[in-house]
């Protein structure tokens, strides 16, 4: 069992029991032992805090004291090895303390022999052995990724492993005893019936749920189950294994959205090829007729016939612009001109209950282009921002130079690294559902009433824009308002800067506090400000914030706080921070930059705002810029 001698360790103030239990253990099958005794209470508490013995052997009775409190001393000082109890003659009472403090056994002296000694020895340290394997095994689990957790039958958590309390955001001793509809809410509670019903016939299950947490974040997991016969004196548990894949079925959304896109365009394509060769012959005839026919009747009715034949090619056109873009004219333009145009007829035409402002940096750079397609893009984009605000609003157009780096190209599967020109046209109406988000874009999808629209504006705008090697990013929040961003690729030209890493500030191992309650976010932020000589600390909601700021205060050099979280929101973190520490520098985060929102923070005294997704160049320069902020 042991290759080593086993160290043996016997307090016992008799001699007479220290030779015979000398000789017994010189007649044990399970390997060589090596016996210390000692005969005083107090050398013994000394050589216990060496902890250099495999067991140790304690006679209950020792002078004016008793070795039941020696067992408990060697317990608080940290002592793992096993401890056997010795009694002169059998008192159920002491045996019950003994084994309530923690000894591996108890043995009653006028009943003992070699034998029996050498057997509870031997399962004492087999125990030991047993239990530490369990301990490696439960360090694995904690250091695995997915979360792992047994349930009962009834549902009630027995295990937990760190993983399981990073993805619930709820600690050990928290959600041990407690029921899982305590920690998390299924969206689909059939769905976990039917899942338990197969769990019971086979023995295990596996597919994919949705869940809500405590703190209100929704996540998505590919869970697997598994029946255990036993576990901690329960003879029927689950062991669950539950692996994050919000992340993967966001960007899994975003693909199909795009498939789904492509398979229309492809569809829509055909579908405009034969239009074409319908209409073509229905306007020629009509336009034929049209100088051959001169009664009063064709006179009124063939301009109807011949002005929806073009209506329907001019539908046509703008379908095959969305399917495979249109070249059109390329040159080099300034987008400026462009948006200051658009700004003109804007507040020309829309109606003066909404107000329109425009941010154009002077350095913006030169994009290739045809005009009369973005143009076309920029109009269709305000009218629709006009159409969103019935009851007058704010219209903001704004542009930007903007570097898409690889944190950008992993929040977004339509983002390609390189430089481009940002175009913004938010406004502050009604906004978009989420459930229709992901189809603003199709081909003749409208909310508009009958009449009122073709559903093609914003096919169109896809289009033109794809044609342009650009993509589209679009933020709503109903009765907020929404924001169209459109990237279009940047030219390389002498008066735009190079753009290279090394030109990012670096920081001097400033500790950085990151507040956002997506797990991508934070981890691609930390990322990147550890590659640029910072240190990052991480929470995922106000709470977590609050406490780390006040762990770590005089460490901290600035927080980097999401403004929309659920718990606690960004807004009341702020606050809560600068009650802490009035000097905090903080920057708010959000996706949507609406005006309400940019009120408040200024109202508060947060004057560096950084809007999602941002780059490392974004991120880096406005550390640097709060950093020297007196």
């Amino acid at each position: 069992m042991h290759s080593n001698p086993i160290q043996v360790l016997l307090v016992d103030d008799d001699e007479d029991d220290y030779i015979l239990i000398r000789d017994w253990l010189s007649e044990f099958q399970l390997g060589s032992c090596e016996l210390e005794w000692l005969d005083n209470y107090q050398i013994a508490k000394d050589v216990i805090i060496c902890n250099r013995h495999d067991i140790y052997l304690f006679d209950y009775r020792l002078g004016a004291e008793n070795g039941l409190g020696l067992l408990r001393f060697a317990i608080e000082c940290g002592c793992s090895s096993p401890m056997i109890l010795l009694t002169g003659k059998g008192d159920i009472d002491i045996d019950i303390e003994a084994m309530k403090a923690g000894a591996a056994d108890y043995l009653e002296k006028s009943q003992l022999n070699a034998p029996l000694l050498e057997r509870s020895i031997r399962y004492a340290l087999e125990r030991k052995q047993t239990e530490q394997k369990i301990r490696e095994q439960a360090a694995l689990l904690d250091v695995a990724t997915d979360a792992i957790f047994v349930q009962d039958l009834d549902h009630k958590i027995l295990y937990w492993n760190k993983a399981a309390e990073r993805l619930y955001g709820c600690h050990k001793s928290e959600a041990i005893g407690k029921k899982t509809a305590e920690l998390w809410q299924e969206k689909k509670i059939s769905q976990i019936q039917s899942a338990f019903n197969t769990l019971i016939k086979n023995g295990s299950w596996e597919g994919e749920l949705d869940q809500t947490t405590k703190i209100g974040k929704n996540i998505t997991v590919e869970s697997r189950w598994t029946r255990l016969k036993e576990f901690e004196n329960k003879a029927q548990s689950i062991l669950v294994v539950n692996t994050d894949i919000t992340q993967k079925k966001l960007l899994e959304s975003q693909f199909f959205r795009a498939q789904r896109l492509e398979s229309i365009g492809t569809l829509a394509s055909g579908i405009a090829h034969d239009l074409n060769n319908v209409l073509a012959p229905i306007l020629m005839t009509a336009q034929l007729l049209e100088t051959q026919l001169h009664d009063e009747r064709s006179k009124r009715l063939l301009p109807i016939l011949i002005n929806n034949a073009k209506r329907g090619a001019n539908l046509v056109k703008q379908v095959l612009a969305f399917t495979r873009g249109v070249e059109g004219d390329r040159t080099l333009l300034q987008p400026k001109h462009l948006i200051n145009e658009i700004k003109q007829v804007v507040k020309e035409t829309f109606p003066k209950i909404i107000q329109v402002s425009d941010e154009i940096p002077q350095n913006l750079w030169m994009i290739s282009g045809d005009a009369t397609q973005l143009h076309q893009v920029m109009m269709n984009l305000c009218v629709n921002a006009r159409d969103a605000m019935p009851n007058g609003g704010k219209l903001t157009i704004s542009a930007t130079n903007f570097v898409v780096d690889k944190n950008y190209a992993q929040m977004h599967l339509d983002a390609k690294l390189g430089s481009y020109i940002m175009i913004s046209i938010a406004d502050t109406g009604i906004g978009i559902f989420p459930t229709i988000l992901d189809r603003v874009f199709e081909p003749f999808f409208t909310t508009k009433e009958l009449g009122k629209g073709t559903g093609l504006g914003l096919s169109t705008v896809l289009g033109i824009v794809k044609s342009h090697g650009g993509f589209i990013n679009v933020q709503s929040e109903v009765n907020k308002g929404s924001n169209f961003q459109v990237f279009l690729p940047a030219q390389e030209v002498k008066e735009t800067p190079e753009i290279v890493e090394l030109d990012l500030p670096l920081g001097a191992g400033e500790l950085i506090l990151v507040v956002d309650d997506e797990d991508s976010i934070r981890d691609i932020t930390k990322t990147s400000l550890e590659s640029y000589n910072y240190k990052a600390i991480t929470a995922s909601d106000g709470i977590e914030a609050i406490a780390l700021y006040a762990e770590y205060r005089d460490e901290i050099s600035v927080v980097l706080t999401d403004i929309v979280m659920p718990a606690m929101d960004g807004l009341t973190t702020i606050r809560t921070l600068q009650k802490i520490n009035p000097q905090v520098k903080i920057i708010a985060v959000s996706g949507l930059v609406s005006n309400d929102k940019v009120n408040a923070i200024s109202d508060i005294g947060i004057k560096a705002f950084l809007s999602k997704p941002y780059t490392a160049k974004q991120l880096l320069q406005t550390i640097g810029d709060v950093k020297t902020e007196n």
